[in-house]
């Protein structure tokens, strides 16, 4: 059974989350005070509501307590988010997820029961900061202080051989999550082009090609001595 979610807080971050959501087929609705916000996602998402989220009996009134996941977003309005954050959790709602705005921030949501705390802006910062260190990186999601995810631009030496030969989980101690691969195509006009493939999970016979892209997880140690190949 798919998720449904809440994405309450309207800005520029509940916005697009809403709107990704949607989009993807999930079910959707979304909470501000501002009706001129609400009205930009009225028309895509499940259903859409002008109130005050800090008032409970509005929030239940909304069929907020049915939905699997709440996301909290309500911009630098601190106080607000704290509180809200305690009605949903009161309300029973299985996954609270609220933005931070900064550590302190983060502490107190976490003490109170927020199930993950976010803060897209330093996210962001920090996969812009690993694409300047390392060039090869395509994209990077921080799990947690120790570990992290990256794609990578597959370094020259691994070019031509099997994951077999490669054996990256005993000799870099890394898991390989997926393979992205431009193939080759013509078009219905006849003219030659590119689609892309992801093979996920691949196995060991796979070879891999120049041009391919990896998706690796490990330890950033470990990661950045194959970023360094």
């Amino acid at each position: 059974m798919a998720k449904s979610f809440a994405v309450i807080g309207l800005g520029r971050f509940g916005s697009n989350i809403a709107r990704a959501l949607a989009e993807k087929g999930f079910e959707v609705i979304v909470i501000d005070s501002d009706e001129n916000e609400v009205r930009e996602l009225s028309d895509i998402v499940s259903g859409s509501f002008v109130l005050d989220a800090t008032d409970d009996k509005s929030l239940l009134d909304a069929g907020i307590a049915d939905v699997d996941v709440a996301i909290v977003s309500v911009g630098q309005k601190i106080d607000d988010s704290i509180l809200i954050t305690l009605i949903l959790k009161e309300m029973g709602i299985k996954e609270v997820i609220v933005k931070a705005v900064n550590e302190r921030h983060g502490k107190i949501l976490q003490r109170i029961g927020a199930d993950r705390v976010i803060y897209p802006e330093r996210e962001v910062a920090l996969r812009l900061a690993e694409s300047f260190v390392s060039p090869k990186i395509v994209d990077y999601i921080a799990l947690s202080p120790t570990h992290s995810i990256i794609e990578i631009e597959i370094p020259a030496k691994f070019i031509g051989k099997t994951l077999h030969e490669l054996d990256l989980l005993n000799k870099y101690h890394v898991s390989l999550i997926a393979i992205k691969r431009k193939i080759p195509i013509v078009t219905d006009k006849g003219t030659p082009d590119f689609k892309e493939e992801i093979i996920i999970s691949p196995s060991t016979d796979e070879e891999l090609q120049e041009g391919d892209k990896i998706t690796l997880l490990g330890k950033n140690d470990d990661l950045e001595k194959i970023e360094r190949l």
